[in-house]
């Protein structure tokens, strides 16, 4: 902070600080003000110009200097000037004083704050810039914040110290026409019956009404702009349009049709979306055969001498196939047809807020008109631009799965779960398998001592693990493909392979469906509100397409909020919930995750402290040959209650669903150890893990009385 900066500051500082010293706030008090009507009223009358600049001087600083009083000054100015020439004082006084209060705060502590946070505030930033004048209004319209809270978090921002002034003018404007007005009725009252005069009453009910008015006037206001030169049809074919028919979608016209709403269900390919057909069934159902090839390998660690398999790879990956097939009923179109949602397939596209258009695999169109939207157009593997990589081919998650002959060299390219379930399963087939990362560990979302768990195993099993390496390019040479990766310190090395598959992450699904048309904004993904509403507040985007976390129980979680937000909105809106969310990686070992990992923690600034308990002390785990993994839980120092846990280890998906329940309900570590789990049981492990709490946190004192206890009566 510079020297002017400092002079401000403590120029500030003082003039708050002698208010609370010398008392000040006493002469802002409705007593006071009582006791006092008579003199102000005849001050005014003998000298209204000199009254009205003391007034209006006074009200500027008070607001400036955030000093609390400005309620009361405006009641009184109401008293003492009446209505309209107290609104124009008022009003005028406010605007200039909250912009002084904006212009000081920005002036002192903007450049710092935007130097030391400007990173974690760029998306407001960005917000302000575009919508900051909508903002504004918006608070100034509805007093959910005090208003000189307002004018300081304002000035961090980069709005227009103009667009700052006229805003507030204009947005203050109804408020202060209540308290002024109140003000008007509460300079009338001789005693405490008129306490209950019918306008002082209509004046202290405008007073209750005025938040729930504004904010209706402000949602009529923001619907009027953000629907500006659309024409909205006069009555409606369907009350809801779902466009995507994977887990988000399915969830979403389900429930519309279980609350009897004419909803329609679109889907271009097939139904069940990726999870069913590309990601979540296939390839479990691979990772099952892997794994059973591997249980064999290891047939002699259970007293098997000799074990062996005849293993056929298209044979296994038409078994994926009859596994789509026999889960694919529960997704089908006869059966969401039976639930009383009408599907159709086509390619659907926005032509207004409120109409899409489908055009059926014939070529033919038709056009729906509906009051919600739900776009749940999932997501797509992401495919960097690697240069060679189109020429020289490559598979992704998506068309793996035509595979009929398991490749002698396979690269995976991706260090994620996807890249990782899928190395670890091609190798356990019978592949050559070479994973290459950006990242200097695998999974790198989850804390160290997991990846390092995951990566040991990868070794020991003969996975090649290129870490810590960006593809350059792939190159044909004399037939042969290689990718070319470079490491840290740009040394590159080249490596050969018959296949590539390409596991870099998820894009969300987003062209071709008129969104750019109509005006919906995305970056990466749709962009949508706390309520799941994207840029119009009829249409509602979950799942992959919006969704911070690209998983389908995530999907589905999100659709019921887009759905009964999308048909009830109007009575109540709900918030989505993102507080427990639970993931797993189905590698072996898996690991699964629910809430704060350490290295979050750490990064968040978060006080925790760590218990851990070892699973290759659980007897159940001995007993199956699985004595390998951990169960890690964060708590508040000394508290049990729960921030996160990781488990890695066999079954660590299903085993995280007890501190899911747990976290969900607000329970903690000792609800856990009181609670009885079956012997023996891998679900001992969150049980013993929360005894590793209580251990370290027994009465130690109360232990030590209690000692002395016993052996006093032992005589």
């Amino acid at each position: 902070m510079n020297r002017t900066r400092w002079i401000l500051f403590a120029a500030v500082a003082l003039a708050v600080l002698a208010f609370f010293a010398f008392d000040l706030g006493r002469f802002f008090d409705f007593d006071t003000l009582k006791a006092a009507q008579g003199e102000i009223e005849a001050f005014r009358d003998a000298r209204p110009v000199l009254a009205t600049v003391l007034f209006f001087i006074v009200y500027v600083a008070v607001t400036a200097l955030s000093l609390p009083g400005a309620t009361i000054m405006t009641l009184a100015g109401g008293a003492v000037f009446g209505l309209a020439w107290g609104l124009v004082l008022i009003s005028f006084a406010s605007t200039i004083g909250a912009t002084l209060a904006f212009l000081i705060v920005r002036f002192i502590a903007r450049e710092p704050v935007q130097r030391r946070y400007g990173d974690k505030l760029r998306a407001i930033n960005k917000g302000v810039e575009r919508e900051g004048a909508f903002y504004l209004f918006a608070l100034r319209l509805v007093p959910v914040f005090p208003f000189f809270l307002i004018n300081i978090v304002m000035a961090l921002t980069p709005i227009r110290a103009w667009t700052f002034y006229w805003v507030s003018q204009v947005g203050m404007l109804a408020g202060t026409v209540v308290y002024v007005n109140a003000g008007t009725q509460l300079g009338q009252l001789e005693g405490p019956e008129g306490i209950l005069s019918p306008a002082l009453i209509g004046s202290f009910a405008l007073l209750g009404l005025f938040p729930l008015v504004a904010r209706r006037v402000l949602g009529w206001l923001r619907r009027r702009r953000v629907y500006r030169g659309w024409q909205r049809p006069a009555r409606f074919d369907r009350n809801m349009v779902v466009i995507g028919a994977g887990a988000a979608g399915l969830v979403s016209s389900y429930i519309a049709a279980t609350v009897r709403a004419k909803v329609t269900l679109i889907e271009r390919h097939k139904m069940g979306g990726d999870c069913l057909n590309y990601g979540c069934v296939p390839s479990k159902a691979l990772i099952r055969t892997g794994r059973l090839l591997e249980d064999i390998r290891r047939s002699r660690n259970y007293g098997v001498q000799s074990a062996h398999a005849e293993f056929d790879f298209g044979a296994a990956m038409e078994r994926v196939q009859r596994v789509i097939a026999q889960v694919a009923p529960h997704d089908s179109r006869e059966r969401y047809e039976g639930l009383g949602v009408e599907v159709l397939e086509g390619a659907a596209r926005l032509k207004t807020p409120w109409s899409v258009e489908i055009t059926e695999a014939g070529g033919a169109t038709r056009t729906l008109t509906t009051r919600s939207i739900v776009l749940a157009t999932g997501a797509e593997p992401y495919v960097p631009p690697i240069p060679g990589l189109e020429e020289a081919g490559f598979l992704t998650s998506d068309t793996v799965w035509g595979l009929r002959e398991c490749p002698r060299r396979l690269v995976v390219l991706g260090g994620g779960p996807i890249g990782c379930e899928l190395s670890q399963t091609f190798h356990r087939l019978g592949a050559q398998v070479i994973q290459v990362g950006r990242n200097p560990r695998l999974l790198p979302r989850e804390d160290p001592e997991f990846s390092d768990m995951l990566m040991a195993r990868f070794a020991e099993e003969g996975v090649d693990l290129r870490l810590g390496r960006e593809a350059r390019r792939v190159e044909i040479v004399d037939g042969e493909k290689r990718l070319v990766v470079a490491a840290t310190d740009g040394a590159e090395e080249s490596i050969g392979f018959d296949e590539i598959l390409v596991c870099v992450g998820r894009a969300a699904r987003l062209k071709g469906m008129g969104l750019e048309d109509v005006g919906i904004r995305t970056d990466r993904a749709i962009e949508v509100n706390e309520f799941l509403q994207a840029t119009y507040p009829n249409i509602y985007a979950c799942g992959d397409a919006a969704g911070k976390y690209q998983f389908t129980h995530v999907a589905a979680h999100m659709a019921w909020f887009a759905s009964v937000n999308a048909l009830f909105g109007m009575f109540r809106r709900y918030r989505v919930d993102y507080s427990v969310i639970p993931w797993a990686t189905f590698t072996d070992p898996e690991i699964a995750r629910v809430g704060l990992s350490e290295q979050e923690a750490r990064a968040k600034g978060i006080a925790y402290e760590v218990t851990t308990y070892g699973i290759d002390d659980l007897d159940r785990a001995i007993a199956d040959g699985e004595a390998h993994g951990m169960v890690k839980v964060l708590t508040p120092p000394g508290k049990d209650r729960i921030l996160g846990v990781t488990i890695a280890g066999g079954h660590a998906g299903d085993l995280l669903a007890e501190f899911v329940l747990a976290m969900k309900a607000g329970l903690g570590l000792n609800r856990i150890l009181g609670t009885i789990h079956i012997y023996p049981t891998m679900a001992e492990a969150n049980k013993y893990a929360a005894g590793e709490w209580k251990k370290a946190h027994k009465p130690e004192r109360v232990l030590r009385w209690l000692q002395r206890f016993h052996a006093w009566r032992l005589g």
